[in-house]
């Protein structure tokens, strides 16, 4: 049965992967981006989730014309990266806002017609150094930590109602992000992944499908490592 599906950042990256899953699947699939510009083959609204004004008219639009979401997914994300003692409090404001607060403030909206209809998926996409930590990334790993206590919380919030609320911990992917760094870089990180390889954004996107398919509907309040065993499921 075909459903309504948000992904937040779903322009381009992990966030297009995944709704191009969900897509092939027959289910009606919204993504959002800041530009609100046209995705081929996707519906697209304009979105920033920083702001819950922006957030609730992109719920709107979207209700209006395919009805209520079914399944969303928090996949909006920015990195600022620097030292923390050389980062400015817009490089921290910034990244938490986005990746921590955006992610709730869709998740908050998302709920309302999840749980008067007492169905829904809520899905935030966290990283590997959420629990694992990373130099030069305090800001970025804080945000994505901070989905995990999130989700549980909310997991236990919503269980009663089955909605249920996972997180997907994606280590190095190969996208748009990890392409600009050297390659002695990436030979360091490919070194300290058991896999020895990075992961596509099609194996981050399986696991989501799966976590909002009825196969996972006994699952809630988890974290699902997709990083090649990087983390060994921290």
């Amino acid at each position: 049965m075909s459903r309504v599906v948000l992904i937040t950042g779903g322009n381009r990256g992990i966030g297009l992967s995944i709704a191009q899953r969900f897509l092939a699947q027959g289910d009606t699939v919204v993504v959002t981006s800041r530009s609100g510009d046209a995705v081929p083959g996707l519906n697209v609204v304009q979105c920033d989730v920083t702001t819950s004004a922006s957030v609730d008219a992109a719920f709107v639009e979207v209700e209006a014309k395919f009805g209520p979401v079914e399944v969303a997914i928090a996949n909006a994300g920015v990195t600022r990266d620097k030292l923390l003692v050389r980062m400015s409090d817009e490089d921290i404001d910034e990244v938490l806002n986005t990746n921590l607060t955006g992610a709730l403030r869709v998740a908050r909206r998302a709920s309302r017609s999840m749980t008067q209809a007492r169905n829904g998926r809520i899905i935030f996409v966290s990283s590997v150094v959420a629990l694992m930590g990373s130099a030069g990334q305090v800001n970025y790993a804080a945000s994505k930590a901070g989905l995990v206590g999130a989700a549980r919380s909310l997991a236990r919030e919503h269980g009663l109602r089955n909605v249920t609320v996972n997180v997907v911990a994606p280590g190095f992917i190969d996208t748009d992000m990890t392409a600009v760094l050297s390659d002695e870089r990436k030979a360091a990180i490919v070194g300290n992944i058991p896999l020895g390889r990075y992961g596509s954004a099609a194996e981050v996107a399986d696991v989501v499908a799966f976590l909002a398919s009825t196969d996972a509907q006994y699952i809630t309040g988890a974290v699902i490592p997709v990083d090649g065993g990087l983390g060994m499921g921290h």
